[in-house]
Parts: structure tokens; sequence; C-alpha cells
């Protein structure tokens, strides 16, 4: 999801987010350091330090910030659909959109560093991804009550069967940098639990 959109008047310390996120979307977390986000904004880099005390720290308010909105794009994906297919596709599109803006899902890009993070923030990757879990295995729960699904998993299994083939798409479809090597991918996992209309 990219909640990287730069609004203006924006205040210092979101401002220092975007940046950083972005970053992170496309260079990975060791990839890059707080002398790129001061150069980009145009201040020195004892500023940063004010705001978020050090990397990790700032690594941390990142992670939260795109659980909390990527928390909210999934309850917005509730609220506004029923059938639990169609909530998928949503959730699918989440990802696409991403690499529309030639970027990475933030802690899918964090995770490929997982053994390279400071603790607290592996354990704020983890915390997302359980998320995300936790939602896709209600979804396919409630689908699989419907009839409208067919799993061959557990609903926790299956949302992270979905979870790992969405986010390694995305892997996939970066050096091509064409969203419908994406879109093929996602087509497919959910094609293969989509019960048939007759």
């Amino acid at each position: 999801m990219n909640t990287t959109e730069l609004s203006a008047g924006a205040n210092t310390p979101e401002r220092i987010l975007d940046i950083a996120e972005g970053l992170v979307q496309r260079r990975g977390y060791n990839g890059f350091s707080y002398a790129d986000i001061a150069r980009e904004m145009s201040i020195a880099k004892a500023s940063l330090h004010y705001h978020y005390a050090g990397k990790a720290e700032l690594g941390e308010a990142l992670i939260e910030r795109y659980t909390v909105r990527f928390g909210e794009a999934l309850e917005a994906i509730d609220a506004s659909l029923e059938e639990a297919g169609a909530k998928l596709a949503a959730y699918a599109d989440l990802y696409s959109d991403v690499l529309r803006g030639d970027r990475m899902c933030l802690c899918g890009m964090l995770a490929a560093e997982y053994e390279t993070l400071p603790d607290p923030m592996s354990d704020s990757v983890r915390r997302f991804f359980d998320l995300n879990v936790a939602w896709l295995a209600r979804v396919l729960a409630d689908g699989a009550s419907a009839g409208t699904l067919s799993l061959e998993a557990s609903p926790v299994e299956a949302a992270q069967g979905l979870l790992g083939a969405l986010q390694g798409a995305m892997l996939v479809a970066r050096p091509y940098r064409d969203p419908q090597v994406f879109q093929a991918v996602a087509a497919q996992a959910l094609g293969g639990i989509a019960v048939a209309s007759t």
C-alpha cells in the first residue's frame, strides 16, 4: 500500500516518515541513511535526530504508521464489500497499487532484511503480518462458510499461503516493472480457491 503521498503543509515528523517510507519501499532499510532524508528535505541531519533519535526509532515509527494505515484499508474493504472473493480481490489490489508506484510493500521489504533489523523493528514486522493473516483467515473462513470459497487447508494456513503468494508475486514482478506479472499470480491464487458459480 502506498501511504507516502506528500501532503501540502505536512509537519516535519510526518514528512520525515513519508520520505523514509519511500526510500525503504525502493531500497530497503539498509539502503538509505539519515543523510538521504536530510538531503531531500534540505535540512541538517541533527534536525532528524530531534524528531527520531536514531534510525531504529524511525524504523519503528514507519512500521507502526504503515500497519495502522493498512489496518484502516482492511476496515474500509470490510465496510464496502460483503462477498469474501470481492474482499480478497480488493486486498490484492492494495499490493498492485504499490507496484504501480514502483514500490514494494514496506514490511515485505523489511522481512527480506529481517536478520539485520533491530529487535523492536523485527517484532513490529511480525505484528504487521499477524494482522494480515488474521484478517485473511477471517475472510477465507467466511467465504468457506458461505460456500463461495473452497479451502484445502485451515483458514490460517490458507491465509499464510495467500499472503506468501502475493508478497512473492511482488518480488517476481519487480525486476520486470510490470504489475501484470503480479496480477497474473494474484488471479491464479484467488481463482484456485473460488468456487465456480453454477
